[in-house]
């Protein structure tokens, strides 16, 4: 279990320090970096080659990791969480516009996949949470695939195991309940 740590506390300081990593979520490796450090956003939209508008989603070991960016979490919301249900929210004064996209609202999620949260925790902050793929292809579903195809672009690829999810964690607004992308 020592191994575990230090990897955990690896890509936790990675992260810290403005750099970009990818990890296992629910359904595929992601790419993760601090949402506030603007260079480590802008260099993860450049290796996914994916236009800043679209926004990008967070994620979360817990809700109040997420107070920084939304000051209301809706009890439906809540109640869904931790899992695999991202939510589209009122973002906070301030939540900058590299994090939201052209988007009105912010994509969150409290996620079970138990790594992605130990490395929320380590981190001791919510994380972005994108697909480890270029934009319009397929994402790595597996460490080796993730090595093979971005190892030298980001500075460390956690070793793990992606959950069962059959697909990417669907999209609801927080507000109207209504179904933003399928799962």
């Amino acid at each position: 279990m020592r191994w575990v740590t230090a990897v955990l506390t690896r890509a936790a300081r990675i992260i810290q320090t403005g750099g970009v990593v990818a990890y296992a979520t629910e359904y595929c490796f992601g790419f993760g970096c601090d949402p506030m450090n603007r260079a480590a956003v802008r260099r993860l939209l450049r290796i996914k080659r994916r236009p800043a508008d679209k926004g990008l989603i967070l994620i979360a070991a817990h809700a109040d990791q997420l107070a920084a960016y939304v000051d209301n979490i809706p009890a439906q919301v809540r109640a869904t969480w931790p899992g695999a249900q991202t939510w589209l929210l009122e973002p906070r004064d301030g939540v900058p516009g590299w994090i939201t996209g052209d988007h009105a609202r912010i994509a969150v999620r409290v996620t079970a996949h138990a790594q992605a949260a130990a490395l929320c925790r380590a981190a001791g902050m919510a994380i972005v949470s994108t697909s480890a793929n270029r934009a319009g292809s397929v994402p790595a579903r597996s460490y080796r695939e993730a090595a093979r195809r971005f190892k030298g672009e980001v500075d460390y690829i956690l070793p793990g195991r992606v959950g069962d999810a059959p697909a990417p964690t669907p999209i609801r607004d927080g507000v109207t309940g209504e179904l933003i992308r399928a799962g």
